[in-house]
């Protein structure tokens, strides 16, 4: 018996157009869209599901580029915590970013295996999840969070929590760097995060500071190329962007802090940049240390910059959140979305986070957990769909509240939410 799942009467955005489709009609099977427009008649022993979408925008699922699954807690308590209340607390971020309408992330580290797992199982509802696995940090690095007690390590000496609960391998030297990323490769990483430059909330970098030689970095893209796929890295500042290019790097996340001629380099080079919107506002982590809060007000002061300047180099920008430590902000990721209309249009917004973050995905190659297309309503595409009650590419705030608006929320065909009158 076959099962399918019918959209009538709606009008599409595909994830690529400005504008949207006529009335149309769009049905699913098996996972997967298998028609639109032209819809066959039910086959012999087909369960036919019909969702009457009267006249509301059937747009694909959305896709966030930069979240840490299971770093929802503040980080004081992170530190200390016993993994499987992570986990747990990982489980809640994860089924809370599904039902407002995020079908699919990357995570940009920490030990989300567990969570993946559970998720595609169907324990525990949440996105898709393409997992970096542990940060890759050298000593002082954006990744060590030890403690001043916890220096020297020594020869012998013992693992940090964080490093124990896999949320950073700390590795000094090309043989230690190719250990820790084979390891995340083994583990199920689909990409690598290293860290290249310092940072806002850890207590050991500096936010000027250039992390890793092009060497150890040269190293983590060997090995991520050996198994099919690329190096992600932590970077704000012109010095630590140039010299992850130089060495092969495929993504920059973050970089607010870039000149024109490292902006240049990455387009030459063809590197994606994953630009976040951080702005000093409501939308930031609120950092009480006057250190960190320092460092996250430069960096809000180039993020305006930063924006200009990919549209001036035509940079392929990702869109993501990276919103960590603080549910009250997780919690804000759709109005994160809708508010990055202060650089670009609505279309061009959705589309970021629907087609153009799905190609990013497809860069982990053979390591995707998850083959096909995604971020398209196309036939042969992912079924992972949105009924939007109302037209966001006239308003982009009505993805802000999306448990108003997305009346209906699929994934992998599976409907998720529908509070849609029964017909």
């Amino acid at each position: 018996m076959t099962t399918t799942t019918l959209f009538d009467n709606v009008r599409v955005f595909d994830g690529l157009s400005d504008r949207l489709s006529d009335t149309t009609s769009v049905l699913v099977s098996g996972g997967v869209i298998t028609a639109i427009g032209e819809i066959p008649v039910p086959a012999p022993g087909e369960v036919r599901t019909v969702i009457a979408g009267g006249g509301r925008t059937l747009m694909p699922g959305l896709i966030d580029a930069h979240v840490h699954l299971t770093m929802g807690i503040p980080l004081p308590v992170a530190v200390a915590q016993d993994p499987l209340y992570i986990g747990l607390v990982a489980g809640s971020t994860a089924t809370e970013t599904l039902m407002r309408g995020f079908t699919s992330v990357r995570d940009a580290g920490g030990p989300v295996f567990g969570i993946k797992t559970a998720i595609d199982h169907g324990l525990v509802p949440g996105p898709r999840v393409w997992p970096s696995g542990a940060l890759i940090s050298q000593t002082s690095g954006h990744g060590d969070f030890r403690g001043q007690a916890e220096f020297p390590r020594g020869v012998c000496g013992h693992l940090s929590h964080f490093e124990q609960i896999g949320v950073a391998v700390i590795a000094d030297g090309v043989p230690e760097v190719l250990r820790g990323v084979r390891e995340q490769l083994a583990r199920g990483a689909s990409q690598i995060k290293v860290m290249a430059g310092g940072g806002v909330a850890s207590p050991n970098d500096p936010l000027d500071v250039t992390q890793y030689t092009e060497s150890e970095l040269r190293a983590a893209v060997d090995a991520a190329e050996d198994w099919g796929t690329y190096v992600l890295v932590h970077a704000y500042t012109s010095r630590s962007i140039a010299r992850s290019v130089a060495a092969g790097v495929k993504c920059i996340e973050h970089g607010q802090l870039a000149d024109e001629a490292a902006v240049a380099a990455m387009a030459e080079n063809d590197v994606w940049w994953s630009l976040q919107p951080f702005l000093a506002d409501e939308f930031s982590n609120q950092h009480a240390n006057p250190a960190n809060r320092a460092k996250q007000l430069r960096v809000a002061d180039g993020t305006d910059t930063a924006y200009e300047l990919a549209r001036k180099h035509h940079v392929k920008v990702a869109w993501g959140t990276d919103a960590l430590f603080d549910k009250r902000v997780i919690r804000l990721q759709g109005a994160q979305l809708a508010r990055m209309t202060r650089w670009y249009t609505p279309a061009e917004v959705l589309q970021m986070a629907t087609s153009v973050n799905g190609e990013l995905l497809q860069m982990s190659g053979e390591r995707s957990p998850y083959p096909g297309r995604l971020g398209v309503v196309e036939t042969g595409a992912l079924a992972d769909l949105l009924l939007v009650d109302g037209n966001p590419l006239e308003n982009l705030d009505l993805v802000a509240d999306a448990e108003t608006n997305f009346v209906v929320i699929m994934k992998d065909g599976v409907v998720y939410k529908n509070t849609l009158p029964s017909t």
